[in-house]
């Protein structure tokens, strides 16, 4: 009995490539910039996407600090998380986080868009965030990526 063809493609560990890009979030909005971030650590931007094999590519964003949000976003949301004591709940706005460290919230912003599985935690290590205009991934020849938002 002869065995069917596959027609679907399947991506293999092996068979793909990661490219580096590097991406500058001066004036970008926030959220916009989190879901094309994302896609582009998972690898839905390729026709070998694979929702089991990370087929994703590398992501450097220089110039987080000057990232923006729209309306009144910096003074009403808020990022908290709990101690595992009691009444360690911990609740502090987005203006007082991005302050004190601006790289965070475009972090949590693109985590939190990625699966939660351990390969969402491996694409998670492809991104790469500085807040200011220097990198130290220069050897591995990003490309600059525009993304409009």
């Amino acid at each position: 009995m002869p065995t069917p063809v596959t027609k679907s493609y399947m991506a293999r560990r092996e068979t793909y490539e990661s490219e580096w890009f590097v991406v500058d979030a001066t004036d970008k909005t926030l959220g916009r910039l989190a879901v094309r971030l994302a896609s582009i650590l998972m690898g839905k931007h390729k026709p070998t996407y694979t929702p089991h094999v990370d087929t994703g590519d590398f992501v450097i964003v220089v110039n987080a600090d000057k990232i923006r949000v729209t309306g009144r976003k910096m003074q009403q949301k808020i990022y908290d998380w709990y101690t595992h004591y009691p009444g360690g709940r911990k609740v502090v706005l987005m203006e007082d986080f991005f302050a004190k460290h601006p790289t965070r919230v475009l972090e949590l912003a693109v985590r939190r868009m990625l699966p939660k599985t351990r390969l969402g935690r491996k694409m998670f290590g492809k991104l790469k965030v500085y807040a200011g205009p220097d990198h130290q991934h220069a050897a591995q020849q990003p490309k600059v990526l525009e993304i409009e938002t």
